[in-house]
């Protein structure tokens, strides 16, 4: 049945082919055990939580339970929840009827459709069929009310004349037209108290009620919900019998090690570094801006219940490559190599990302947080260097009266100018090629310049965007 033009297109048809019914949780489990012991590769794209993260999920789904996801932003929760649908068949066969639910032809919960299967000859009965891509839906949960995802009275249906006791006088919402699909919520706590409520039988009896009303249905969904864990564990904020009914809590986290960082930094920034004007990103550019980062995850000045996200790693990555590569069109750099001074234009793609710690900061603007929390990066990383590495001789060269200027749009060759011979350690300590590349050294000397800088080893006088270091 790959081909859709050889997929059953009538009941009988389709019970001729041996097709089974089974629920949307049953379909997902066996499709992921499939998977798992094929040795699949089961969440593409998400890196550093295999040994965390992902187990979780995989027990949970052994489980058939629903899922919350909680983290803080930026944690890769809806990537993992959208995820969900690789576990679902390709596509499931539906009754093709006037009907809001994509009925279970061998199982349906209408009363159109259960008269149509009873009162019909199943040849007679036409078959359509679902694409997983369609099955699954979300919705943010600020301002969405109970008619939006459960359902509400049609007071039109009901001026039609259409009869209190029919499902017709129904209009229902996203959940109920999910049925044998998936449906995530995001931000849970901000979910109204009411629409929380209504919850609980889906969640538990699996059916859906509306305003007490004496109809039932029979929904087949997987659930999945994401929070942050300020807003879920606040009191008042998620009702606990809503809690309860949720099968597993999946606590995400933000990388343990900066080499995932960089990792996810290089895969989710998806720029392309070849081209007419290419970028050479030094490895240890890529260790500062995600160092940057875990700084800021760190620092007393943020707000650390409000998380930072990893997108504050991509733009700073992406505005980093891209002030190179401005210097690399204008100066004819080729390819155009990252250096500290491109550092300076992160308060574009950093200023309103960061929430300051009103207590912590103490009066200081963002841009004093941003421009402490770089030198801390620098700082971190540059004693890395000189303790793995020893950068003696390099610092030797700098200690005695070297004076330079940078700056984002000064060529590579005055660099080169003031520094002829590259020292022995560079070519170890920095895996870049410095000796024969100007714009490369340009990006060393101005790391060990700001490293010198951040242990106090060396003085630095700024203005309008240039800096100059000297002992």
């Amino acid at each position: 049945m790959a081909n859709a033009n050889e997929r059953p297109n009538n009941l009988q048809s389709l019970i001729d082919s041996g097709w089974q019914s089974k629920s949307v949780k049953q379909e997902i489990q066996d499709n992921f055990v499939r998977m798992l012991a094929a040795g699949e590769e089961l969440y593409p794209g998400i890196l550093g939580y295999d040994y965390t993260v992902i187990p979780e999920i995989n027990i949970a789904l052994l489980s058939n339970h629903d899922m919350l996801y909680l983290g803080e932003k930026g944690q890769a929760k809806s990537r993992l929840m959208r995820g969900m649908i690789r576990f679902l068949d390709p596509f499931v066969p539906y009754l093709d009827i006037d009907s809001p639910f994509h009925e279970d032809p061998l199982d349906p919960i209408s009363s159109t459709a259960k008269t149509l299967v009873a009162n019909t000859p199943p040849s007679e009965i036409p078959i359509k069929w679902w694409d997983r891509e369609d099955r699954y839906a979300e919705r943010l949960a600020p301002g969405t009310k109970f008619a939006d995802i459960i359902g509400e009275i049609d007071p039109a249906k009901l001026a039609g004349g259409v009869s209190m006791s029919s499902e017709d006088a129904l209009h229902f919402g996203l959940i109920p037209r999910m049925h044998r699909g998936i449906f995530a919520i995001n931000e849970l706590p901000e979910l109204d108290e009411l629409v929380q409520v209504g919850l609980f039988n889906i969640l538990e009896e699996r059916d859906v009620q509306v305003r007490g009303f004496p109809v039932r249905f029979d929904i087949d969904v997987l659930i999945l919900f994401s929070a942050n864990p300020s807003t879920y564990n606040r009191s008042g904020k998620v009702i606990p019998q809503l809690k309860d009914r949720i099968g597993s809590l999946i606590q995400t986290h933000y990388p343990e090690d900066r080499a995932v960082g960089i990792e996810i930094m290089e895969q989710e920034s998806e720029i392309v570094l070849d081209g007419d004007f290419p970028v050479a990103v030094p490895y240890f550019m890529k260790e500062i801006c995600e160092q940057i980062t875990v700084q800021a995850r760190k620092s007393k000045y943020i707000d650390q219940q409000s998380g930072v996200s990893a997108r504050f790693s991509l733009a700073n990555y992406r505005t980093m490559v891209a002030s190179a590569r401005q210097r690399g069109i204008v100066l004819g750099e080729k390819p155009a190599v990252p250096r500290i001074s491109d550092l300076g234009h992160l308060y574009t793609s950093s200023l309103g990302k960061l929430e300051l710690d009103l207590m912590g900061s103490h009066q200081m603007s963002e841009r004093q947080v941003l421009d402490n929390i770089i030198a801390e990066a620098i700082n971190v990383v540059f004693t890395e260097y000189v303790t793995e590495h020893g950068l003696e001789d390099i610092s030797e060269i700098f200690g005695k009266g070297v004076r330079i200027e940078v700056g984002d749009m000064i060529p590579s060759s005055q660099y080169a100018d003031r520094l002829k011979q590259v020292p022995p350690a560079w070519e170890k300590a920095f895996e870049v090629n410095a000796s024969s590349d100007e714009a490369v050294r340009a990006s060393c000397v101005e790391f060990v310049l700001a490293g010198l800088y951040s242990v106090d080893k060396i003085s630095r006088l700024q203005d309008h965007g240039q800096s100059t270091y000297e002992t």
